[in-house]
Order: C-alpha cells, then structure tokens, then sequence
C-alpha cells in the first residue's frame, strides 16, 4: 500500500505540474420534454478534431483544450443543431456551458420516437464502455437486430474471445468454459436449466427481451467471485417512447430436415401424443408407460420452423409503465453422423449411421412494470418465464455394422442397434424487484431481490438396446435395463439480494472520490431424482420383435400377463443440495484529472452441500460439503490519453466453486451411452487474473482495441475420461496449476459512409483472439515413492487447458441505406480453431505410457450466417435470414495408437447441423 500511495503521489505530481490546458464541461437537457437531459449528442470544437458525445445524464467534457477562444456545435438527430461562440477558454481552468436542444418537428415523427433514448444502440454502448471502470464489452439489442440474431448465446460469440460449443452446447470466454463463467439477470443471478451446467443455457433467451447484453472480462467486488473469465448479464427490456404495439411471424426450414426420406418421416418419440403447446402432460406414470405407451417413434405431421411473437406496452402518465412480450415457436433439426468410442486404444464402440431427430418448442414471456415516485427513486418489477420443450429421437446401427465390444459377439454375426427417445421439459420462473434512489446530491442507493424457480424434468426417457442380423432379431439384456424407461427431476428454488450504496465524498471538474459498499446473498435448493425401470425377458430369447420397427407389438399387457417379460425396478437414485453464499465489498474509486483509480475487496462464504442416496456408490448414502471463505480484492486502473483513447490495468483474485452436477456421484448416460459422472472429492480453484487494454474512440460509433491478459489457476478443474472405466467422463482437480496468455484484437468500423451518413454505410465489426495455454498433470506419491495416482499419459506431463482455442475469430460486415424505409444486409461469420473436450487419461496407472486413452477433441470449423432486411413502410418490416450457410462438418477426433503400432487420428463423433433458411414478417401498430 504504501508503494502504491507514492506512485500515486508521483502521478499526480507530474500531472498537475504539466497542466497547462483548459477544459469545457456542461450539460444538455430537452427543453421539449421537461428539461430531461439529452444523452449522444455531438459536441464538436469548430475548425479542430475535438469532441465528444454526451452521457447517460447529459453531461459533457472536452479536456486538453490551449487557451484561447472557442465556438462549440451541439448536434443530434431530429434536433435542431445550436451553436455557442466566443468561449473563452483559459490555462488551469473549467468553463461550463449550459445549454437546450430543440426537437426539429420536421423530423420529430420520422425520428426522435425511434431513436431519441435508445439505451442499447452501439454508440450508447460504446459510451458506457468507454467510461466504465472494469473492462466491459456489450452489443446491443439494435445491432442483435441488425445481425439478425435471435438468441441471446449466439449474441455472446460477436463478442471478442467468446465462443460457443457447437456440439456441446457449452460458453467458452478466453477458453474457460461454463464452470469459469457466472451469469446474471439485471444484475442477479439466474439458475441453470440443465444439471450438466453451472449456466443457465443463453439460447432460452430471444433477443426480443433483451435491451443490451454485457461481459465483464475482469472481476469487480461488486459481482459474485465465482468467476474466472468473466460475468455475463442481461439486461432485459424496457418500454421504448410513450407506447408499443407489435406482432412478428417467421418460418423456415433446415434442409437437413427439407431432403427426401427425413421430411416425409421426421421421428418423435410417443411422448409427443401428450403434448399441448409445448407443455407435457405427465398423466401416465413412467413404470405404466412400459405398458400402457408406444416404444416405436412416430412422425411429425409438417416440420416447418414457425415463430409468432407479440409485443404490447404502455407508459400511463408520467409515473407508470407496463411493458409485456411473449413468443411461442417451433424448430426442427436433423443430423446424421458417426460415433465411436476407443479404450486403451482399441476401439469398443462403433456406430457409422448415426441419425438424431430434434423437435424443440419454445414459450417465453416476459413482463416489465416500472414505477417513477420522481425523479430520486424508482422501481422496477421483472417476471421472466420460460417453457421449452424438447424431444429427441437417436438412433444408431440399423445399418447391420454397429458393434459394442461388451454387447455383441462378432462370432455370432450380431450387430447391434440403439435408440433413445427423450423429451426434456424446462419451466424456469425468475421474478427480480429492483429499487434505485438517490438520497441527496451525493449517494445513491440501489437493491435488489430476487426469487427463482425451475423444474427441469425428462418424464419419459425410452431406451432400446437390440443385436440382429439378417436371419434373427434379439432384445440385448446385459444388466437387465437394456429395454427401459426412466424419469429425472430437477427442482430448483432460489432467494437472492443485492444492496449497493455508491457515496459521493467529494467531486469537482479534475477530481472525485466514490465509496461504494455494498453486499449480496444466495440460498438456492435443489432436489433431485432419477429412476430407471426396465424390461427383460423372463428366458433366453424366448419373444422377439419381426422387426426394428415393431419394438411396440411385443411389449403389450397380453405378453407381460402372460410372463414372458419382467419388470425391474431401480431404486431411484436422489440428492439434495444447498448452495448458501453471504458476502460484504467495499470499493474505493478516485478519479484525478485523467487518472480512474478503483481498488476494493469482496469477503465471501460460501457453503456448498450436497446429500445423496446414488446407486452407483458402495452403501448409496453420502453427503459432500464445502466450505470457502475468502477475500477477494481487486485493482483497477483507467487512464484516459485523450477524449478518444484509454489505457487499463486489472488485477483481481477469484474462486472457482465445484457445482453440484460436478461433485454428486450421479450417471448421466447419454443417448450414445457415454456416462458423465460427479466427483465428491473436487475442490475449488483459485484463480489470478491479469489484464492490460488500450482503447481508441475514432468517432461515437467506432472502436479498435487491443487488450493482453494472463491467468493462473491453482486447482483446475477438468472433464476427464475416467480411469479405468470406458466411455466415464467425470471431473478432477486434473492439474496443480494452469496458465494462459492471451491477446484480443477489436475493431468496429465505418467503411464507407456518404459524408453526412443519410444515403449509406457500410460497417465492419471484427474481433481476433490468440491464447496460449496449459497446465501440468499431477502425479501422486507416498514418501516412499510409490506411485499412489496419475493423470500422467504417453509421458505427457503438461497438457493445453480443456476448452480453449488457440484462435477465435468472430466478423461481421453491415450494410444499410440509412433511407426511411431501411434496407439491411449483414453476413457475419465466426471460427474458433481446435480445442480439448476431455482430457485423456492412463487405463492402467503403473503402465501409462501404454494402456491410455487420449484426450478427445472438438475440431475448429467456421459459421456462416446472412440476413437482408427491408422496411417496406413505417410498419411493415420483412426479413430473410440464412443460418449455417457453409453446413460444416462438426467433429471430435481422438489420437490412437495401438502397441507397435502408428499413432493416427481418428474421428469419435461428427454431423452436420444443417443450413436454415427463414422468411420473417414484422408489423408494428
């Protein structure tokens, strides 16, 4: 501290000794709307390149002014432009310039209502970076438009170092996947809707109800410290001007679904004959349905992707306004690909005609009501609800080639032949009170409650195992659970606050001094429950089905009486988990001139427990707690060169905490039957993070930067193919330590423009990330020497970090007319270069170089997306969008080398998702 105290001293010695400019603040206000400031106005020195652009609250400054005499130009769109002459400007010191716009009527219809106070337009965006304290990139709900983007997952990846598993489904920011990552909800956390993820899935979330959407890349005591790479928050919408009124309708189709034999044959499992507008109605237990429920597929009537949205609000006098919008829409998609598995590098599993039907049926809802007592405080009220479902149909081996080492004899000429229908229904419920007062000239006070519920459940999940050949057809019975049907059960509950109060010491035009304190809370339930109920027969092949197709005239009331089947029955496998978080932070952050000095410390405990009753452990009891409690500090530092160019420095120190999908022993088997399972003894990591970024402002709507960083993460935790067991993904604290470096290149840029931008433009957005990484594999000995475990493999004693591309690349190119009736065309495209999804793994500890599987990677590939948009009046809007355009290969490979033989890489999984091509109609009243 007191080495930072005296470089502070020098800084502002030196400072202070070179001024000799003046400065010019004010603030602009709308005499027209009640003397409201006016935020992005231009503010322009005349016959120099100086300017800026207004706040949030109107406020402007122009620094590094030469004494002398000055003329200042204020200009807006739809605003008539003011011009202020003869300002003296003087050396150490600030003049203030006041001043009104006036809204043009001749443009006030055309423009003001659309754009005036657009929050989540680039350049209101671009603001806020610039003058944030953290390092923060955003977009928008304007330019999500303008790309076309429907989700709020895909909206992440235009932002620089952010991909996003294709196959997985899982984020990844500088390489650090979904455990490394925390998302919020205005600013509250948000649960998960899947048990294999800490984050809730961003593909639930349509752009429709998102006002702008943030990732925080360095760690702010503000924010929870379960994070390494960064904070994502949603910010959901609000009522744009005095009211809205709209209705949208889209439709498309994959061409993977559009191609003879899927179109006129598009599978769904049986469980779709029970539901009603995406909603399942569980009225057949699962232990009946063996009996009473089809286990063949059937066939979708039309699988055309649809979409129907709706948007109503409405600000009632001055005080109140209501703002509801709500979609309902459904998709289909078809892959075909191959899946093999390999163990000690002989392979055990292999299925070359793998085929998936997806049916998906999405309902959100969201509601916003806000409340104005005046000017100092207001209040917010957010009900966001979210239904999806999703039905899945897998099958594998129809063509006569599949094998499974541990299921069929290739002496007896059997192949074997799989498939998993399932149906997965998610209700999540979130529902946020937010209050913001300003209690004086100087502090500002802002909270926030939170209550969420989700229920995640696959009621029905049918599984088929069957060996056949040309001559005969058997049930595969290894187990007793080949032929099942299984239920699982996720409820969630979860209370969350937040208080926050930013206190003004002192401010003046060269300095200010904040104290911001503050603090958060968490209690989030969760239940849990699987069961498996399967069907064997009661003797060696004593009943089989004629065909693949006819699984359903076998399994009948009539065959069960009469005992040709067995019913067994598992206990269910259940746990309940609590996870319980209190913390306290305080922040001090002084601003000099153009230093930004922001240094505060989070205290958090957090306790984590899980207790579980699990088939798969000896004695199936056992409880898993955690307990962390830490400081958390951080340091930042902004450093502003000029109006157009900022330098920053973080440092922070945070936690990784286990989840509770990832230290519960539960089986989670996929439709392939890869197993991922939870470890009881992972422990947290703890993480460094460091940060170095320069930022150049070229104008209010343009940017390039450059940003380096560093991490180092004790601990780290991996998905790692289990020892000695094939096809077991679980989680370890694999390595002692891992460490990445990192560079990120951004760039937002006007093209071409017509001189006063009103005939067109075209933009170019680009981001590039370059990352190094690795961590070391840890070996564990007694004093004597003795080998106790290894995660040591072919004599690799480093490996790269499980998740991270060498490269990402995500661009963009925008075209737009600027006319009254818009035309719109975006091609935008990302790539992300290969990346580690599991790390490999010894099969026999003291023979590892030899007897290993190795780790298994997902291969870089580039997405191709377009979209052309036309106003066609002011009401009417009409869309073409083009997703997936290059259709590219999906895959996993996996080196494999065989005693005395040549390692060679060789493909475990790859499809192709399909190119969607969609028509949309907008009309707004």
């Amino acid at each position: 501290m007191k080495a930072f105290l005296s470089i502070l001293f020098v800084c502002l010695s030196i400072i202070c000794s070179a001024q000799e400019t003046g400065t010019i603040i004010g603030k602009l206000i709308d005499e027209d709307m009640e003397n409201v400031p006016l935020a992005f106005v231009n503010v322009m020195v005349e016959r120099t390149n100086k300017g800026t652009i207004s706040d949030f609250d109107g406020n402007y400054k122009i620094n590094d002014l030469q004494p002398g005499t000055y003329n200042l130009m204020f200009s807006y769109v739809g605003y008539g432009t003011v011009k202020i002459s003869d300002i003296m400007v003087k050396p150490n010191q600030t003049t203030t310039i006041n001043t009104a716009l006036h809204a043009n009527a001749a443009l006030l219809d055309q423009v003001v209502i659309k754009v005036a106070s657009r929050r989540d337009s680039p350049v209101a965006l671009l603001l806020e970076q610039r003058e944030a304290i953290e390092i923060k990139e955003s977009i928008g709900a304007l330019e999500l438009a303008k790309l076309g983007i429907g989700d709020a997952a895909t909206a992440t990846t235009k932002i620089s170092g952010v991909t996003a598993s294709e196959s997985s489904g899982d984020l990844y920011v500088r390489g650090l996947g979904d455990r490394y990552l925390y998302t919020t909800m205005n600013g509250l956390p948000i649960p998960s809707d899947d048990i294999e993820r800490k984050n809730i899935n961003l593909e639930l979330f349509p752009t429709r109800v998102v006002q702008n959407i943030s990732i925080s890349k360095t760690y702010s005591p503000e924010n929870y410290a379960d994070q390494a790479s960064g904070t994502i928050n949603i910010q959901t919408r609000e009522l744009l001007g005095k009211s809205e009124f709209g209705i949208g309708l889209e439709s498309g189709v994959n061409t993977n679904v559009a191609q003879g034999g899927v179109w006129e044959n598009f599978k769904q499992s049986p469980n779709m004959n029970q539901v009603g507008f995406g909603l399942y109605a569980d009225d057949i237990p699962t232990r009946d349905a063996l009996t009473q429920q089809k286990w063949d597929p059937e066939s979708a009537a039309l699988p055309i992707n649809y979409k129907y949205s709706f948007t109503a609000g409405k600000r009632f006098g001055e005080k109140f306004e209501v703002l509801f919008t709500g979609s309902h829409s459904g998709e289909y998609e078809y892959k075909e690909g191959i899946f093999h598995q390999y163990r000690r590098n002989f392979i055990d599993v292999s299925f070359d005609d793998v085929r998936e039907w997806q049916t998906t049926i999405e309902t959100t809802a969201l509601l916003n009501l806000g409340y104005e007592f005046n000017n100092d405080h207001n209040l917010k009220a957010v009900s966001f609800f979210i239904n999806k479902l999703t039905d899945q149909v897998y099958e594998a081996g129809r063509n006569g080639k599949g094998f499974v080492f541990e299921e069929t004899n290739p002496s007896e000429g059997l192949s074997q032949f799989r498939r998993d229908q399932n149906t997965k229904q998610t209700r999540l419920w979130v529902n946020q009170l937010i209050g913001e007062h300003s209690l004086g000239d100087k502090n500002n006070l802002d909270w926030a409650l939170g209550y969420n519920l989700v229920y995640a459940d696959e009621p029905n999940r049918i599984r088929n195992e069957i060996n056949f050949n040309e001559d005969r057809i058997e049930f595969g019975d290894t187990g007793g659970f080949q032929q099942r049907k299984s239920y699982q059960k996720i409820d969630d509950r979860e209370l969350n606050a937040r208080l926050k109060d930013d206190f003004s010491i002192f401010e003046n035009e060269t300095s200010a001094l904040n104290f911001i304190v503050g603090g958060n809370y968490r209690n989030k339930q969760r239940d849990f429950a699987s069961r498996f109920f399967g069907v064997r027969e009661s003797g060696s092949n004593v009943i089989a089905p004629t065909s693949l197709n006819q699984i359903s005239a076998v399994f009948t009331p009539e065959n069960f009486d009469a005992g040709l089947f067995q019913i067994n029955d598992l206990e269910e496998d259940s746990y309940n988990a609590t996870l319980k978080s209190a913390a306290g932070f305080a922040v001090i952050n002084y601003r000099v001139d153009k230093f930004n000095f922001n240094i505060g410390a989070r205290y958090q405990d957090a306790l984590l427990s899980v207790d579980y009753n699990i088939g798969n452990i000896p004695g199936r009891l056992g409880v898993s707690e955690k307990s962390y409690n830490n400081i958390y500090p951080s340091f930042n530092v902004r450093y502003s060169l000029n109006e157009k160019n900022n330098l920053r420095l973080a440092a922070s120190k945070t936690i990784t905490l286990p989840e509770f999908k990832e230290i519960a022993p539960f089986e989670y088997v996929s439709p392939t039957g890869q197993v991922t399972r939870g470890n009881p003894d992972l422990e947290a990591s703890t993480n460094y993070n460091l940060d170095l970024k320069w930022e150049f402002f070229p104008t209010n709507d343009q940017l390039i930067s450059m940003t380096g960083f560093y991490k180092r993460i004790e601990d780290p935790i991996n998905k790692v193919q289990t020892r000695g067991s094939a096809g077991v993904l679980s989680y370890f604290n694999s390595g002692k330590k891992a460490e990445i470096y990192g560079l990120e290149l951004d760039a937002n840029l006007n093209l071409i423009a017509s001189e006063d931008n009103s005939d067109f433009k075209l933009d170019l957005g680009l981001n590039a990330t370059r990352m190094w990484h690795s961590q070391d594999l840890k070996e564990n000995r007694n004093s004597e020497g003795t080998l106790l475990n290894t995660f040591r493999y072919k004599n690799l004693t480093e490996e790269g970090l499980q998740g991270a591309s060498n490269w990402i690349f995500n661009t963009s190119l925008n075209f737009s007319n600027n006319a009254t009736n818009e035309f719109l065309a975006t091609v935008s495209a990302n790539y992300a270069s290969d990346k580690i999804y599991a790390l490999g793994a010894p099969e026999i500890q003291t023979q590892s170089a030899i007897y290993y599987n190795d780790a298994i990677v997902e291969k870089g590939f580039v997405k191709l997306n377009a979209i052309f948009s036309k106003e066609l009046n002011e009401n009417i809007k009409i869309g073409l969008q083009g997703k997936n355009l290059l259709n590219p290969k999906i895959e996993r490979t996996q080196l494999v080398k065989p005693p005395g033989e040549v390692e060679i890489e060789q493909t475990v999984k790859s499809f192709r998702k399909g190119m969607v091509l969609s028509l949309s109609l907008n009309y707004t009243f």
